[in-house]
C-alpha cells in the first residue's frame, strides 16, 4: 500500500477524472427510478392542452411502477383525463403499484370489464390484493367479469384471512413428480405454455401433492438430463401454512434468506408459492403500519380526501384530548403551589416533554424489536433489555437535570434548579421503565404495540411529570 496522502482536488493531475459532486451522484441515482420531474410536467402540459396523443406516447414510454407515480402526481382532475384517454393501453400492473386511494379512485373510472380484463392477467397474489379492496357489491360485479378458472382462483384466495400467507401466495408455480429427472422437467418447462412469469425453485410433490423437497432452478439447469431431481432436491425446504400471518412469513424469509416458500394447507398439500418480491411488500407495509401507528396515521393519509384523512386523524387527538384533561386536572391540584411559584408554570413543560420524548425513543426500539422477532414478550433476554433501557434513561437523565437544573438555578435560584433536576430525573426514568413495559404488556395481550402504547405512554410522562415536578416543589420550596 503506498505510503503517499490522496490527491487534494488542487494537486490533481491533468489527466485524473474530477471527482463526481454529491449533487451529481444524487441526480445519477434519483434517474435509475421514479417519474422524472420533466415527464410530469409533459403529461400537465400534455393534459392542459388537450393532446392526446402526446399523452398516449408518454404512458407508452413508462413502466407501469412509474405511470402509477405519474398519476399519483396528478390532480384527480388530471388523473381523470389521463385515465380516459388510456385505458386502452393501461398496463395491469399499473394497478398493482398505486397507492390505494389512487387506485380506487383509477378503479372507479373504469368498467368492471376493464378491471376483469386487468386483473385476470395478474398473478393471482396481486389480483387478490386488488379486489380485496373492492366495496362488496363492486367486486361482484368484477368477479362476475373474469373467466371462471381465473374466477375460482381467486375466489379461493379471497377466502383466507386478511394479511395471511394465503392472501400473499400466488397459484402459479411449477411442481413435478419426485421420480422425474432433469430432462424430463426441462422438457416439461419448455413445453408448458401456462407457466408463472418468475420461478425460482421446482417443487417436488409425492402422489398425495405434497411437497417432499424443492430444486433451485439453477441447480436443475446445471446438472445432466439423466440425473433424478430427486438427488438434488433440498429436503429442509420451509413450508408455509396458508393460515399463516403473513408478517411471520416475512420473518421467516428474513431469518433464512430464502427465495420462495410453498404453501401448503391443513393436509399438507401444495397450493401455491410465496416469492421474495411479495415479501419485499409486506416487510415494507409492516414497516410502514408500525412507524405510522406510533403517530395515529395511515399510509393512505397522503392521497385520501381531506374529510377522510382528517376523520382517520380524529381517534387519535381524541385519545389525546382526553390525556391533555388528565394532565391538566393534576395540575390543577397544585393551584396554589403555582400561584406562589410563577417560575414553576415556565418550568413545567420541560419536564413533561423531556419524560415524554424519550418515551417515544424507547417505544420506538421496543416496537421494532418486536417486529423483527429481536425481542419476544416472554422471551429470555426481556429482563436484559429492560435493563439496560432504564440504565441508558438514567444517564440521559443525570445529563440533563445537570444541563437544566444548572439554569433554572442561574435564573430562578438553587432550590428551584434543584426541584427541577430531580423530576427530570425521576420522569425520564420513569419514561425509560413505561417505554420498554407497556409495549411488552401490549404485545402480551395480542395488542397491537404500534398502536397502543403511544397514547399509554403520554398519559404516564405528563401526569408523572407534572406531578413529581410540583410535588417535589410543594414540599420543599413552600
Amino acid at each position: 500500500m503506498s505510503g503517499e496522502a490522496p490527491h487534494s482536488d488542487l494537486e490533481r493531475r491533468p489527466d485524473e477524472p474530477a471527482p463526481e459532486s454529491d449533487a451529481v451522484k444524487l441526480a445519477e441515482t434519483e434517474a435509475l427510478y421514479g417519474v422524472s420531474p420533466e415527464a410530469v410536467a409533459r403529461a400537465r402540459r400534455a393534459v392542459g392542452e388537450g393532446n392526446l396523443e402526446q399523452i398516449e406516447k408518454l404512458v407508452d414510454e413508462l413502466h407501469p411502477a412509474d405511470f402509477a407515480d405519474l398519476l399519483q402526481e396528478l390532480t384527480p382532475d388530471e388523473r381523470r383525463f389521463v385515465i380516459k384517454v388510456c385505458r386502452h393501453i393501461l398496463e395491469p400492473e399499473t394497478l398493482n403499484y398505486l397507492d390505494e386511494a389512487v387506485r380506487e379512485e383509477v378503479i372507479g373510472l373504469m368498467s368492471p370489464v376493464e378491471v376483469a380484463q386487468a386483473v385476470s392477467e395478474l398473478e393471482t397474489d396481486d389480483a387478490v390484493d386488488i379486489l380485496e379492496d373492492l366495496d362488496e357489491n363492486e367486486k361482484q360485479r368484477v368477479l362476475r367479469a373474469i373467466p371462471a378458472a381465473d374466477r375460482a382462483v381467486i375466489e379461493q384466495g379471497l377466502t383466507y384471512p386478511e394479511d395471511s400467507a394465503g392472501r400473499l401466495m400466488q397459484r402459479d408455480l411449477v411442481a413435478v413428480p419426485q421420480h422425474w429427472t432433469v430432462g424430463e422437467a426441462i422438457d416439461y418447462l419448455r413445453a408448458n405454455e401456462d407457466l408463472p412469469d418468475d420461478f425460482y425453485d421446482l417443487f417436488v410433490v409425492d402422489p398425495m401433492h405434497k411437497p417432499v423437497g424443492a430444486v433451485p432452478l439453477s441447480r436443475a439447469m446445471r446438472n445432466k438430463r439423466a440425473v433424478k431431481l430427486e438427488a438434488l432436491m433440498h429436503t429442509e425446504f420451509r413450508a408455509v401454512k396458508a393460515t399463516m400471518d403473513q408478517e411471520s412469513v416475512a420473518y421467516l424469509f428474513r431469518q433464512y434468506g430464502l427465495m420462495s416458500a410453498p404453501v401448503v394447507d391443513e393436509a399438507g398439500r401444495l397450493l401455491g408459492v410465496i416469492t421474495v418480491d411479495d415479501v419485499v411488500h409486506v416487510i415494507e407495509e409492516e414497516a410502514e403500519e408500525d412507524l405510522l401507528g406510533i403517530v395515529g396515521v395511515s399510509e393512505t393519509d397522503f392521497h385520501a380526501p381531506p374529510l377522510e384523512t382528517a376523520w382517520r386523524r380524529v381517534r387519535w387527538l381524541v385519545v389525546t384530548l382526553c390525556n391533555s384533561a388528565i394532565a391538566s386536572t393534576v395540575i390543577s391540584q397544585f393551584e396554589a403551589t403555582i400561584e406562589q411559584i410563577v417560575a414553576l408554570a415556565i418550568l413545567m413543560p420541560i419536564v413533561a416533554a423531556m419524560g415524554g420524548n424519550a418515551g417515544v425513543q424507547v417505544i420506538t426500539v421496543m416496537v421494532r424489536a418486536l417486529a423483527t422477532r429481536d425481542l419476544q414478550p416472554r422471551g429470555s433476554n426481556i429482563w436484559r433489555v429492560v435493563g439496560k433501557e432504564i440504565a441508558v434513561a438514567a444517564i440521559n437523565a443525570a445529563v440533563f437535570a445537570l444541563i437544566m437544573g444548572t439554569f433554572a438555578s442561574i435564573f430562578f435560584g438553587i432550590p428551584i434548579g434543584l426541584v427541577l433536576a430531580a423530576a427530570m430525573i425521576f420522569n425520564m426514568i420513569w419514561a425509560g421503565i413505561a417505554g420498554t413495559v407497556i409495549p411488552l404488556t401490549l404485545a402480551r395481550f395480542k395488542i397491537d404495540p404500534a398502536i397502543g402504547a403511544g397514547p399509554f405512554l403520554t398519559t404516564t410522562t405528563d401526569v408523572f411529570g407534572f406531578f413529581s415536578f410540583l410535588g417535589l416543589a410543594t414540599l420543599f420550596l413552600l
